[in-house]
This record gives C-alpha cells, structure tokens and sequence, in this order.
C-alpha cells in the first residue's frame, strides 16, 4: 500500500515517542482500560497521533466495555480496512488513510445501528476538544 505521507522508520522514529511508534508503526496494543482517551468528557474530534488527520468525533464514541475507545464510525475516507489474521483468528486491522497508521480493529458486534466497533488504540489518536 502507498499512502499520502510516506516516513522511513527512522523518521517516524524521530517524530513519535516510542510507545507510538510501537503502536502506530509496528501494531503493537496498549493495554486494556489504561489508554488516557478511554472516556472524554465534551465534545470534540479524534486525530490520527501520526499524521493528524481527522478519524472520529465525539458523537460516534461510545462506551463497549472492552478496554479501548470505541468508535461506531469513521470520518470517511479515513480508514482503510485490511485482513490481520495473526493471533490465531480472524480480524480486520484499520490504518490512517493519509498515513498508514495503525489504528488497532474493527469488529462487527457494536450496539448502535451502524453495527460496528471500531477498537482503537489511545496512543494512537489524539483528542482535540471543541471550545465552547
């Protein structure tokens, strides 16, 4: 795949700590319940931690119990879908579209109408709250 913002590691290495670097560069996971963007409080947008483009909003967060922020949309065009059938079973990995993050997975068992759960990584987004 090519994307928009193409880095070496090494320069990835130099812009991200290296706990973000392991998520969003080599799709590593954060532990469960201890991302700081776990629960937000207001309203605002979720960016790509690597290359800041715009993934989710407040309004499409909701709380699934599973440990990562959960998502039940994606801003459009800003996810790109590919199979990870590592650990033993079938899931489907998503990554920043503009920079090919690693984002964490999206699973087809959300409560909301849209049906999905997008299963994200806190190192690997930003929150950006809305001033009021």
């Amino acid at each position: 795949m090519t994307f928009e913002i193409e880095k070496t590691n090494d320069e990835w290495r130099d812009e991200l700590s290296p706990e973000r670097f392991a998520i969003l560069r080599e799709a590593a996971t954060e532990a469960p319940f201890t991302g700081s963007l776990l629960n937000v409080d207001g309203q605002g947008t979720f960016t790509c931690g690597g290359c800041g483009q715009t993934l989710f909003t407040t309004e499409q967060k909701f709380e699934s119990h599973c440990g990562w922020p959960s998502f039940d949309a994606c801003a459009p065009g800003s996810i790109i879908e590919r199979a990870d059938n590592t650990l033993f079973r079938a899931r489907i990995e998503i990554l920043c579209s503009r920079c090919g993050g690693h984002l964490g997975h999206v699973f087809p068992d959300g409560p909301t109408p849209t049906g999905l759960r997008y299963c994200v990584n806190s190192l690997a987004i930003d929150y950006d709250q809305e001033s009021n």
